[in-house]
């Protein structure tokens, strides 16, 4: 069983939400912690908030360079990563195509840049910043665990083919990865999973609308939306048991399952 204690976790998209929530539940279990985020002003407020051994890197993840730089001051200043946790991510929601309700006609649809913008940053960014982690992990011997973000996004969302498509993606990652590492026997020590949450309570959830939102919660089983902290604190417990490897692993409160029929 690994510990947290004294591990490093390099997060991306630590100035907000989930990724600062981990960085957060790391510091406070005695971790230490590299956060790396593109706003930079928040990224500066994070470090203000935090305490403990935590060191803040301004990074595009879907620069190469920046992402190198990331993995690359968890060496230098730690001298290990022991959690990568990609979790930079953005939405651009809209429609594939979108016909008028009276003429049956296309009047919109989504465009090259709003598709791609989303797959840069979720999909490429993780990418990036797993491959430039990973091998400095193995460089160094690092032990721990590559932790993806899925969703329930990833079994098929109207309004999302870009952000659905990019945590479905999420869900193979895992495997294709713990395939590569078990076939050059590092796969006992570096190990990968993709968490997929539901409805989380953040900043990017307060900003839906709250009608719409409403409809949500009311088929969500549990009753309310996933607290930021009962994902750090499931993505702690996974990075503890070395027995979860490979797998996408849902925290949703029940959402889906066809609790009422």
């Amino acid at each position: 069983m690994l510990k947290i204690k004294d591990s490093v976790a390099v997060i991306t998209g630590g100035a907000s939400g989930l990724g600062f929530t981990l960085a957060r539940y790391w510091l406070e279990r005695g971790g230490k912690v590299v956060i790396g985020d593109v706003d930079e002003s928040a990224l500066k407020q994070a470090a203000e908030e935090l305490d403990g051994d935590v060191v803040t890197v301004p990074c595009n993840v879907t620069r190469e360079k920046d992402c190198a730089l990331l993995a690359e001051t968890a060496i230098r200043k730690f001298g290990q990563i022991n959690l990568v946790a990609p979790f930079a991510g953005i939405i651009a929601d809209g429609l594939l195509v979108s016909p008028d309700r009276e003429t049956g006609k296309v009047t919109n649809k989504m465009s090259l840049d709003q598709f791609q913008k989303v797959i840069d940053i979720n999909l490429s960014g993780v990418f990036l910043t797993v491959r430039e982690c990973s091998e400095r992990m193995i460089n160094h011997g690092c032990r721990g665990l590559i932790c993806l973000v899925s969703s329930t996004g990833s079994l098929g969302t109207a309004g999302q083919i870009n952000y659905s498509s990019t945590k479905a993606a999420m869900s193979v990652m895992p495997k294709v990865i713990t395939a590569e590492f078990f076939r050059r026997g590092i796969a006992e020590r570096i190990r990968c999973v993709a968490v997929a949450p539901g409805y989380v309570d953040t900043p990017m959830a307060k900003g839906m609308n709250q009608k719409a939102l409403e409809k949500i919660v009311a088929q969500v089983p549990i009753g309310r939306l996933v607290e930021p902290e009962e994902v750090a604190m499931f993505v702690g417990d996974i990075y503890k048991n070395e027995a979860l490897s490979g797998e996408v692993f849902f925290i949703h409160g029940g959402l889906r399952l066809g609790s009422k029929g």
